[in-house]
């Protein structure tokens, strides 16, 4: 019935040729996080707009809908930083109900098939966000503090779940455990066995970062080749053109910590350049 409803609208943007593709989400559950309790979520998806996202309402009767117009640039880059879970669930789960040349069909076979370089840094940036997540819990757990270093060992293995989902090539999902589940065992049995583990917080804590470390090491050499392979292509780089080359500053707050462990870790070196003061140098960054 919402589609009836609908029709006209999303007929109206298929008539425009900026518009690429439609979708359209129903709730199937009383409640439904994926379409934020909406009953219905209509994607429209366009190559250029003055605003990147554009929401409007709609309510019929006692129903409610919501048109999200996005255009290609947004949500590319959604897909790259992985900071909208719920766009995933609309484009693989979502009906077409227009598709301007297979755009959306073409989309949904590139998110099956991630390309190496698409994979790179997404491996990348996801990595980041584990080095800093899993730095906090150890903080946490030397000061004692081991409810909050629970959480934050929990958000690091979901980092490592994301990263093993990632370099199999598809998109992790909202439902991450679940493709954990079939793409790594060993990481999801780490998890289990973490959650579920009867054994009191210190020892579990420490066991798990025992587990850890060895999986971060493992996925060292794979994750920083993005970055690293970037900034060959210049002979050094002050922190703030790092932050602002095209695809690094997609590492965002987690670009400075994740450059400090490259360092530790012997992938980048330091280049200190005399300022007009005495003792202190610019820092500069080679590879």
């Amino acid at each position: 019935m919402m589609e009836h409803i609908l029709r006209p609208i999303y007929q109206e943007r298929a008539s425009d040729p900026n518009t690429l593709g439609a979708i359209l989400v129903e709730k199937l559950d009383d409640i439904s996080p994926t379409t934020d309790n909406i009953d219905s979520i209509l994607l429209i998806l366009v190559s250029d707009a003055k605003k990147p996202v554009f929401t409007k309402h709609y309510t019929y009767e006692q129903k409610h809908a919501a048109m999200h117009i996005v255009t290609e640039k947004q949500l590319r880059k959604w897909l790259l930083l992985g900071t909208n879970k719920k766009i995933i669930s609309w484009l693989v789960d979502g009906r077409v109900i227009f598709d301007r040349n297979e755009f959306v069909s073409s989309l949904r076979e590139e998110m099956k098939n991630t390309k190496d370089e698409g994979r790179n840094i997404k491996m990348g940036i996801e990595f980041a966000k584990l080095i800093r997540r899993y730095q906090e819990a150890k903080v946490s757990f030397d000061q004692k503090d081991y409810l909050d270093g629970m959480i934050q060992t929990m958000e690091s293995l979901t980092h490592l779940a994301r990263l093993s989902i990632i370099e199999a090539g598809v998109y992790p999902e909202t439902k991450v455990w679940e493709q954990v589940r079939f793409y790594n065992a060993q990481i999801y049995d780490l998890y289990e066995s973490f959650i579920m583990s009867t054994e009191e917080l210190y020892g579990r804590i420490e066991n798990a970062f025992q587990a850890i470390d060895s999986l971060i090491e493992a996925y060292r050499d794979e994750c920083s080749k993005h970055i690293v392979g970037v900034m060959s292509g210049r002979e050094r780089w002050t922190i703030q053109q790092l932050h602002e080359q095209e695809e690094i500053k997609n590492y965002s707050i987690n670009l400075e910590v994740f450059i400090e462990y490259l360092i530790e870790k012997g992938y980048i070196d330091i280049e200190r350049v005399a300022t007009k003061s005495l003792h202190v140098d610019h820092r500069y960054y080679r590879v």
